[in-house]
């Protein structure tokens, strides 16, 4: 299904992203060396529960997961890389942690994902994969016009990716939002631009580039969710929610100050 929202739902969904945006900010804030995974999911409940939101993770059982998920946060650390289970772990000195939040509020879902690195030791190859799939991320977003195709902002996040001199794994990728979470069309993080479904205003897009060190294969822990690098490289993931106008992409998932 792809949905195309009226002025009014891409409104609500700008206040969802804000949302979704000031939640992820705060727990960035709060990570530290010493923070339990279980205690950053702890927070995200209660900061979406407070808001009046709707978690999108508690209740999601994909055929591709062991669901229900169960938590309200998907905490990705060093080699794990999409939708880390939160469990009984405490973060240490030089982590590269990506918190990924999908969120509904007044009917509209947005979804985002940030990477950063715990405590005082910044290592050079976890900021330069943070830094790429940043990149990308902005790359896709400058893509995303009316009378853009899909596959034009899959190009535009993979030659990004592989300028940084990252191979690219396209099975899990974007995706269309709007008052559910995971939406057609697929938007890969490599592709050939102007193939896919054509960009329309209202059209609402959660671009996620991610990024393994030195491989594109992914292995599934025991948990049945979190998806790690089959080396056990380093791993980073950044997403937004963005809205397609008249003029261009607008970012949702901005913090509200």
């Amino acid at each position: 299904m792809i949905e195309i929202l009226s002025p009014t739902e891409v409104a609500r969904g700008k206040e969802t992203g804000a949302l979704v945006a000031d939640i992820l900010q705060s727990l960035r804030q709060r990570s530290a060396v010493g923070t339990n995974l279980l205690d950053i999911d702890g927070w995200a409940k209660a900061m979406i529960l407070e808001a009046g939101a709707q978690s999108c993770y508690v209740d999601y059982a994909p055929s591709f997961g062991r669901g229900p998920f169960g938590h309200y946060i998907c905490t990705s650390v060093n080699d794990a890389v999409l939708h880390g289970l939160p469990h009984d772990r405490t973060l240490a000195d030089g982590d590269l942690v990506s918190l990924d939040l999908a969120i509904s509020l007044g009917g509209v879902v947005a979804d985002s994902a940030i990477s950063f690195v715990v405590g005082h030791s910044q290592p050079a190859e976890s900021l330069a994969l943070i830094e790429a799939t940043e990149q990308a991320l902005a790359a896709g977003i400058t893509a995303a016009v009316p009378g853009a195709r899909i596959g034009d902002l899959s190009h535009a996040i993979g030659t990004t990716l592989q300028a940084a001199g990252y191979t690219v794994n396209t099975q899990f990728g974007g995706h269309g939002v709007g008052s559910t979470m995971h939406q057609d069309p697929h938007v890969a993080n490599s592709g050939r631009p102007g193939r896919g479904f054509p960009l329309r205003p209202g059209l609402l897009l959660a671009l996620e580039p991610w990024v393994m060190a030195d491989t594109d294969r992914l292995v599934t822990d025991d948990d049945g969710w979190t998806l790690r690098s089959a080396t056990g490289c380093l791993t980073a993931h950044s997403e937004h929610t963005i809205a397609i106008t008249e003029d261009g992409a607008e970012i949702l998932t901005l913090p509200s100050s």
